[in-house]
């Protein structure tokens, strides 16, 4: 499904990512390791195809990024700290952004919300939300519409942990579910429970 072969990156100068090589198969969970810095976000940006300045080639479900696509197709994503339009409530943020693929209904983002902890019908503008439920509302963009492709950058930044217990489990039923997953986390405990295999990134290589 994912296949980065021999991937390097320069900006401004300074060597982002170098002869990186990682593949990720249908219904497998990878996870990727490393400090602040290592690379693994920036590797993730290029995988989604935010950044396409990279020499070698990414292909995800057949499609090369920056050639056959501009973006990751079939693919939920949590990048860094989630982004929102500030001023909109986190149903109406959603709403905007399935009115993009136009793939599910009113009801199928009232169900993400509260799947998440998240009322659907709270009025308080995103930029009122804590750290915790803007992650949740970025979990529930992610999911909802049902992607074959989860890369996700440190989704339970925030979380309590009831809550990041229960995503864990979900992330475990996606794969179960036949979804290939790459998932980045500071904590061990994550990795471990979730992925399949593991890709220590430092200094730009694997």
């Amino acid at each position: 499904m994912i296949n980065v072969d021999n991937v390097s990156l320069v900006l401004n100068k300074y060597q982002i990512l170098d002869n990186v090589s990682i593949s990720a198969k249908k219904g497998e969970a990878v996870g990727l390791v490393g400090g602040n810095g290592s690379g693994k976000t920036m590797l993730m940006k290029c995988i989604c195809g935010f950044n396409t300045m990279f020499t070698g080639e990414i292909t995800v479900n057949g499609k090369i990024i920056g050639k056959d696509v501009e973006f990751a197709p079939n693919t939920g994503f949590i990048i860094e700290t989630p982004g929102f339009v500030p001023y909109m409530t986190g149903y109406e943020n959603l709403q905007v952004l399935a009115g993009i693929e136009k793939i599910i209904d009113k009801n199928k983002i009232r169900e993400f919300m509260e799947f998440v902890g998240l009322d659907p019908d709270n009025k308080r503008s995103v930029k009122k939300y804590s750290l915790g439920m803007r992650q949740r509302l970025g979990i529930a963009q992610a999911l909802m519409e049902n992607p074959d492709i989860l890369i996700l950058d440190e989704p339970f930044n925030g979380l309590d942990k009831a809550m990041t217990a229960r995503m864990r489990d979900v992330l475990v039923e996606e794969k179960k579910k036949g979804k290939t997953i790459i998932l980045a986390s500071h904590n061990e405990n994550d990795i471990n429970y979730i992925c399949d295999r593991i890709y220590e990134i430092d200094g730009g290589k694997i």
